[in-house]
């Protein structure tokens, strides 16, 4: 398992690929925004996306992230709404923290993300195989248009 230094895991992450839920089947210039609140020891996620287009209506899903595993700090649990919480790993991430990858234990969703709207092909392609690895189904993953 991976260690995350939280701090640095913040801030925004543009989604590059993913296995998408049905809410975001169609999604294009998908971000997740991290911000840690200490107070309320909770991570603030702002998801958005354009949908159906580069320029189609803005969907913003306001979620909290809760740190499960406090060891690694790789297992969260999210919460889209009150009270139910999915489980969302932290599966891999650069050493300089540039890219990572998050899943679901069922393997049924992913997402490659990264601190640039777009990677090198050599970049991207390792991270596929990494996906497949996981055991994860890449005949399923997408490419998430993000405009330039």
């Amino acid at each position: 398992m991976i260690n995350i230094e939280i701090p640095k895991f913040m801030g925004k992450w543009y989604v590059i690929a993913n296995i998408p839920t049905f809410l975001e089947i169609g999604a294009h210039n998908a971000t997740e925004s991290y911000q840690w609140d200490a107070k309320k020891n909770v991570i603030d996620v702002d998801f958005r996306f354009n949908q159906g287009a580069p320029k189609g209506r803005l969907i913003k899903i306001p979620q909290k992230a809760f740190i499960h595993d406090q060891k690694t700090k790789a297992e969260w649990r999210i919460q889209l709404f009150w009270p139910f919480k999915s489980a969302y790993l932290i599966l891999f991430i650069a050493k300089d923290y540039s890219t990572t990858i998050v899943g679901v234990p069922n393997k049924k969703h992913v997402w490659i993300m990264a601190h640039k709207p777009h990677l090198p092909p050599v970049i991207y392609n390792k991270l596929v195989a990494k996906v497949k690895s996981l055991g994860y189904d890449i005949t399923k993953l997408q490419k998430v248009p993000q405009k330039k």
